[in-house]
């Protein structure tokens, strides 16, 4: 899906911008050009990132619990 229409960043993009050690809404946008133009898109950069952020704690509880 495009995230961003004015740079055409796509949601595969931030994950991977994510998965390559963006941490931030703001590392994202500069890894992958989104929210530099109108700054529309911003919310859904924001729910991508937050929605990493919850699979990465998911899974380290999962790890923990296993252990």
């Amino acid at each position: 899906m495009i995230v961003c229409q004015c740079r055409v960043v796509t949601d595969r993009q931030v994950d991977a911008a994510l998965a390559d050690g963006a941490r931030t809404v703001g590392a994202v946008c500069r890894s992958t050009g989104a929210a530099q133009e109108c700054g529309t898109c911003i919310f859904s950069v924001k729910a991508l990132v937050q929605q990493h952020h919850e699979r990465e704690c998911a899974h380290l509880r999962a790890d923990g619990a296993a252990s």
